[in-house]
Parts: C-alpha cells; sequence; structure tokens
C-alpha cells in the first residue's frame, strides 16, 4: 500500500524500517526528521477550513507575530496582508463557494474571519519587521470583484506603500523578463518556511535546499521589478484608468 501510495508513512514505519535495517541513531532522527517535514508539507484546503474560516485564519498568527523578514510574491491577486476589509470580505465569500465550505452561518463566519485578518494587517506596524511584496503587473488591473472594491484596493495600496518598513515590488508586464518566468504565488518567511498557494491546497516548504530554491526565484524575481516612485506610478496608471481621471 505504502510503495502504491495509498498510504503515507508514518514515524512508526521509519522507525521499524531503520530498525530491520540497522541504522544508527543518528540515521534514525534524520529520517524522522524528514518524514515530519513530509508528512506536513501539504494541507487540503477541506481540511484546512474544517474548523471554519476564522479558525483557518488564526491558524497562522503566531507566524505573523513573531517574523522578521517577509517577502510575498503575487501573479494573481493581491496578497492577504494588503487586502481591504471589502477585499477580503468578497474573496472569502468566494472560497465559501469555490471550495464548498460547510458552515450554517456563512456571513457571519465571513465576517470573523476578516476581522482575523485585519488583526494580522495590523501588524505591519511592528517596527522590527519588514515586509516585501511583490506583484505581476496584471494583478493591478484583474478585476475578480466590483469596481469600487478595486479602486479602494488600489488606493489602500498606495497608503500602505508609505510605510517605511512595507517595500514594494511592480513587475512591469513590458519588461524584458530574460528568461525569468512568472511563477506560482508563494511566501517566504524569514529563511525556513515557504508557502505555496496552489488550487487545491497549501504546500509548506521547510527543507533548507528548497527554501534557498525559493530565495534564489525570489531574487530573480524582485531585480526585475519597478519598486519605489515607480511602482507607485505603475498603480497610479490603474487607478487613474479606472477612475477615467488624468490624475490621483
Amino acid at each position: 500500500m505504502i510503495e502504491m501510495g495509498r498510504r503515507t508513512i508514518s514515524a512508526e514505519h521509519v522507525r521499524l524500517w531503520c530498525s530491520i535495517c540497522g541504522a544508527s541513531e543518528r540515521q534514525t532522527e534524520e529520517l524522522l526528521a524528514e518524514q515530519a517535514a513530509v508528512a506536513g508539507m501539504w494541507i487540503p484546503y477541506e481540511q484546512l477550513n474544517r474548523g471554519g474560516l476564522p479558525a483557518a485564519q488564526r491558524s497562522i498568527r503566531q507566524q505573523y507575530e513573531e517574523l522578521v523578514l517577509a517577502r510575498s510574491y503575487q501573479p494573481k491577486v493581491f496578497p492577504g496582508m494588503l487586502q481591504t476589509p471589502a477585499y477580503t470580505r468578497a474573496a472569502l465569500t468566494g472560497v465559501i463557494v469555490e471550495q464548498a465550505v460547510q458552515t450554517p452561518d456563512p456571513d457571519g463566519e465571513v465576517e470573523l474571519a476578516v476581522a482575523e485578518r485585519m488583526y494580522r494587517q495590523s501588524l505591519l506596524s511592528r517596527p522590527d519587521a519588514r515586509w516585501y511584496f511583490l506583484l505581476e503587473e496584471p494583478v493591478l488591473w484583474y478585476r475578480p470583484y466590483p469596481a469600487g472594491v478595486h479602486r479602494d484596493q488600489l488606493r489602500h495600496l498606495l497608503e500602505v506603500r508609505r510605510r517605511p518598513n512595507v517595500f514594494l515590488g511592480i513587475i512591469p508586464v513590458g519588461t524584458d523578463r530574460q528568461g525569468v518566468h512568472p511563477e506560482e504565488a508563494f511566501d517566504i518567511t524569514d529563511g525556513h518556511l515557504v508557502t505555496v498557494e496552489l488550487v487545491s491546497g497549501y504546500l509548506s516548504v521547510t527543507q533548507p535546499a528548497e527554501v534557498a530554491l525559493y530565495v534564489a526565484t525570489w531574487k530573480r524575481l524582485w531585480a526585475l521589478a519597478a519598486t519605489g516612485e515607480a511602482a507607485t506610478e505603475r498603480v497610479r496608471v490603474a487607478l487613474n484608468r479606472l477612475d477615467g481621471q488624468a490624475g490621483v
């Protein structure tokens, strides 16, 4: 069953195998560490949302309270840490529908989850942490929610980027990427954790060699980005087009 991928390998399986093979204590501990890392890598949305959307949001609160360096790359949507309440509300309402979250009070569930995410956003004011957000430029133009929600989101982005410990990068659509392709959305927490958001769930990467690959990818992507006033101008252009005005 294990060989066919129908059953996952438990710590007990690892210990038994090591005992049969006569592995040393050090080898056993290394394999147990690998098994634990693999066991916690993948969380399907069904499992993540089993306790409700607010609980899913709270599950990562401590991570954000303790991190020193956060790096987020998004090719499709505004990162959760930059979303307005209205944008988050629309996104989480969509989650309930798309992921078939079972709840007797969907509106109440969403509001509690929005409140938790807004608390998390308050952590942007932590003086001991730095926050880097890297967006593909189409994120500024994609409009999955009403125009008013999107307009306020762009204005909020202009406000947040003024914070001294928040850094925004926008990769222009027309830039010469020099072989650097868009990637799936991912977040790097300090230098030890990468979370990847996929269609069916979240992948958590903790193996140093794999984390290093994501860090290297981040650096290649960030090198393409417009930052500072150049990034601000990209946001203003999108906002001006939406407003139909010459200036903000």
